[in-house]
């Protein structure tokens, strides 16, 4: 077991979800996912919101495909199980789990960000296969296509937080492009890649408009319904969740019609109305209605929105201030552009973020859930 190849910690991480109380089975997914193994089509990349469960999906993957770990009991009685055509890939795989928001210590540059992956990786490898002359100062891609001619071996990537790099602040845009070189040599039409699921906040085209990644499928929330379902809680979900809260709590004092208003702040392209899963847990597990959502990242970021376009805006944004919804066209929420000037590419990314809520054409302000002001 090494620090990211075939690693428990997604097993340990999926196994602490599960002994949640307001646990939701969203295992289904995998069952979208391995029918893809060894195909052309063999890169997916699925963005969301923050605190839409992307991590936890990630975990979920990797815990069920990783060899590090006997994982049989976690999915017993979870519904991917009862198809039995896919237990097959119940912990027979070797995965390469990568979550690009972890930094190392003191990190301030691009040079110390990128090694601790990339010298990582390698030591893993040459760990797993001592038998093979493992540079551990060379590419990671040329160690992995050399384990493939000797073994056949093949390899499942599950990368979380693909576009962490790009919020930080010592990162200049060549080292951008950097970066988007790296993932491109590491996994682009390399025959040792079995798959490559990879998640983020934004989609590649944000940060990439060359072909350095192109080859990845991409599922947003808004454009794409696939994948609808299993981001997010659903109506029937969140009635299950509510009844286990009025059987857990001795005086609830929420209210199911309280959980609609205060949380179901998002619609999927296929129509669904989904609920932001950290809002419902906390909400439940502290019996209190309060604004989990936005507590999770910092206010400033709507004056990063607003910033290139506050003439246009500042009356929507009165209007949305005093409870009035303001009629918007979006851009799969998300600013696919580099700089954010038209009022769609700007709402879209606040959307995207969570700082507003998005139904049916109109963009406003929830108090209590996504909307931030």
């Amino acid at each position: 077991m090494g620090m990211f190849l075939n690693s428990p910690a997604p097993f340990e991480a999926y196994k602490a979800t599960k002994a949640g109380v307001y646990f939701v089975d969203k295992s289904d997914l995998l069952g979208e996912l391995i029918p893809a193994f060894g195909t052309e089509d063999r890169y997916y990349c699925i963005t969301r919101p923050r605190r839409f469960g992307k991590s936890v999906m990630a975990n979920m993957v990797g815990a069920f495909l990783c060899k590090a770990a006997d994982a049989e009991e976690l999915f017993h009685n979870l519904t991917i199980l009862k198809d039995k055509k896919y237990t097959a890939h119940l912990n027979t795989h070797n995965i390469f789990f990568i979550d690009f928001s972890r930094m190392p210590r003191d990190c301030e540059s691009y040079t110390s960000y990128i090694n601790r992956f990339q010298n990582g990786l390698n030591r893993d490898l040459a760990e797993a296969y001592p038998q093979i002359a493992i540079d551990i100062e060379g590419a990671v891609w040329d160690n992995l296509l050399n384990i493939f001619q000797h073994t056949n071996d093949k390899f499942i990537f599950i990368i979380d937080e693909w576009d962490a790099i790009f919020h930080k602040s010592f990162i200049t845009p060549s080292e951008q492009e950097k970066y988007l070189e790296f993932l491109k040599n590491l996994l682009k039409g390399q025959v040792y890649v079995e798959f490559a699921y990879m998640t983020g906040v934004l989609p590649i085209a944000k940060y990439s408009s060359g072909s350095e990644l192109n080859m990845f499928l991409e599922y947003d929330i808004a454009t794409s319904e696939r994948f609808s379902e299993y981001f997010g809680f659903l109506d029937s979900e969140v009635d299950h969740l509510y009844n286990i809260y009025k059987q857990n709590i001795n005086n609830p004092k929420i209210s199911r019609k309280d959980l609609r208003l205060w949380y179901n702040g998002y619609h999927t392209a296929s129509g669904r109305q989904v609920y932001n899963p950290r809002s419902i847990v906390c909400a439940l597990t502290n019996n209190q209605l309060r604004n989990y959502w936005t507590s999770s990242g910092p206010y400033d970021e709507i004056f990063y929105y607003i910033k290139d376009n506050v003439e246009e805006i500042r009356e929507d944004f009165i209007l949305m201030i005093t409870g009035e919804r303001v009629n918007a066209k979006m851009q799969e929420y998300a600013a696919t552009a580099k700089e954010l000037n038209t009022k769609a590419q700007i709402y879209s990314a606040m959307v995207i973020y969570g700082l507003l809520t998005y139904e049916d054409g109109d963009v406003y302000s929830k108090q209590g859930t996504n909307g931030a002001i």
